[in-house]
């Protein structure tokens, strides 16, 4: 097990930075919501993973596991909340609008301000972030099912720095939310995840057999599945 304290390190950095591009998507979900039903409200988000994710405890690593799992999962349940909530809401404005037609509307006060406007220029900024969260987490994924067991037989260089980088320019990202220093991020963090997945598969050339075959080709897959920017 100490001999895979690299790659879990590696992983640990990682895994703090899927959250963390999780929590921006689903925010910008909420505001894509909230430009098509204006009482869409978005539930507080889930607090960061604790500071101790930072350290190359191995202890760490299992909380950062389950904190990502469960991220997903109270999206998708934060998701089916927003949009019932929604359709709810919809019905009763409706309702009242029937029985009072010359009445106008009453505020709701849980509207967060008007929401701005879908850009084109918008709605790819959020396609490119989707993507990137998909091959985040596709990365994460092949790193503990098949790198993590080829790298206790044989282990093979580990580019911790690049880890650390990608997960310090997705915290970044969380700051800015929008705008250009945001897109810069956003290509800076693209830039980043492309760099560690081409170092892995350099990394594992060396090696002839079959399962780093198979290794090298499912981080080809996730080079593909990475938007052109």
């Amino acid at each position: 097990m100490a001999r895979s304290v690299p790659l879990f390190v590696s992983l640990n950095h990682q895994l703090v930075a899927l959250q963390t591009l999780q929590l921006l998507h689903h925010q910008q979900q909420g505001e894509d919501a909230r430009a098509c039903h204006p009482h869409y409200k978005l539930d507080q988000a889930s607090p960061p993973l604790s500071t101790g994710m930072y350290g190359p405890a191995l202890h760490d690593m299992g909380l950062g596991l389950d904190a990502a799992r469960s991220s997903r999962a109270q999206e998708q349940e934060e998701g089916r909340r927003a949009a019932s909530k929604t359709s709810e809401e919809e019905e009763e404005c409706g309702s009242q609008a029937l029985s009072n037609p010359g009445e106008p509307r009453p505020k709701d006060s849980r509207q967060l301000g008007p929401p701005r406007p879908r850009t084109l220029t918008r709605i790819a900024v959020h396609s490119v972030l989707s993507r990137i969260v998909d091959s985040t987490s596709q990365l994460v994924s092949v790193e503990q099912t098949l790198l993590l067991p080829l790298f206790q037989e044989h282990p093979f260089p580990i580019h911790l720095k690049d880890s650390v980088e990608f997960r310090n320019i997705c915290s970044h990202m969380a700051l800015q939310l929008e705008g250009q220093r945001f897109d810069r991020d956003l290509h800076a963090a693209h830039q980043c995840l492309r760099l560690i997945v081409e170092k892995l598969i350099d990394s594992l050339t060396v090696f002839p057999s079959d399962l780093y075959a198979i290794a090298r080709a499912s981080l080809r897959q996730i080079l593909q599945n990475l938007p052109e920017m």
